[in-house]
C-alpha cells in the first residue's frame, strides 16, 4: 500500500485529503509546517509528497529545495492557492513533479497521484533498480540527474533531464507534444507557452542541434 505525506497547515483541507486518499486505498500522514515536512520526508518511507507552498516556518519552496538538495527523489505534487504561471514554472524547475491550484477537484488530484506513482522508479523484489540508461552516445545517470555525451558531462535542470529521459526511453519513436506533456509534466500545462518546444530548445542548446529531430505535423524524435 502506498504511503502519502500531506504537508498542509489548514486542518480542514488536510482532513479532506486524508479521508479521500484513505478511501482510495492509500496510507497517509500529515505535516503541519515546513520543518515537520522535511523531517518526516527524510525519516519515513513515503511514496509521494503533496506539498502546500504556504506552509508556516519553512515554506513549501524551501522544503522542496532542501529535499532535492539532499538527493531525495520522492515525487512531489504542489497543491497551492498560488496560480501565477511564474510560481508554476519556478516550482517545476525547482524539482516538483506536478502542480495543482486550489480550489481543486479531488478526482483530478487522485489521477495525478496515481500517475506520479506509476512513473516513480522503485525497487521491486527480485529486480535491481535501474541507475543508468544508455542509448547511442548518451549515458543518463538517474540518481545524479546527469547526462554524459562521450567524455563530456552535461548538467540539466530537473525538467530537462526528465524530458531527455523520456526521449531515451522511447528512442527512435515519434512523440507528439501531447504525449510529452503527459509524460514529463503530468498535467494540463498552459499550452499557449509551448513549453515542450521551449524545453526541446534547451536540450538542443546544451546537447547539440542534431539530437532531437522535429517531425513536421507529428512531434519530436530522438535520433539514434
Amino acid at each position: 500500500m502506498h504511503k502519502i505525506l500531506i504537508a498542509e497547515d489548514e486542518t480542514p483541507i488536510a482532513a479532506f485529503l486524508e479521508k479521500s486518499l484513505r478511501a482510495n486505498g492509500f496510507m497517509t500522514a500529515v505535516a503541519k509546517d515546513g520543518d515537520h515536512a522535511i523531517h518526516m520526508a527524510c525519516s519515513h518511507n513515503f511514496d509521494l509528497l503533496i506539498l502546500d507552498l504556504g506552509l508556516p516556518g519553512k515554506d513549501g519552496t524551501t522544503v522542496m529545495e532542501q529535499l532535492r538538495g539532499q538527493g531525495e527523489r520522492l515525487p512531489i505534487i504542489i497543491l497551492t492557492a498560488r496560480d501565477d504561471v511564474f510560481d508554476k514554472v519556478a516550482a517545476l524547475d525547482g524539482g516538483a513533479d506536478d502542480y495543482m491550484t486550489k480550489p481543486f477537484r479531488i478526482e483530478e488530484l487522485l489521477a495525478r497521484v496515481r500517475l506520479r506513482l506509476r512513473h516513480r522508479q522503485v525497487d521491486q523484489p527480485g529486480r535491481k533498480q535501474e541507475v543508468v540508461r544508455k542509448v547511442g552516445d548518451f549515458v543518463l545517470d538517474l540518481p545524479k540527474r546527469q547526462v554524459k555525451v562521450g567524455d563530456r558531462t552535461v548538467q540539466l535542470s530537473n525538467r530537462e533531464f526528465i524530458l531527455l529521459d523520456t526521449f531515451v526511453q522511447y528512442a527512435g519513436q515519434v512523440l507528439s507534444r501531447e504525449e510529452l506533456l503527459n509524460y514529463v509534466w503530468g498535467y494540463d500545462y498552459d499550452r499557449c507557452f509551448n513549453v515542450v518546444d521551449v524545453y526541446v530548445g534547451y536540450l538542443r542548446k546544451k546537447l547539440g542541434n542534431d539530437l532531437i529531430e522535429t517531425v513536421r505535423g507529428m512531434g519530436y524524435q530522438l535520433r539514434i
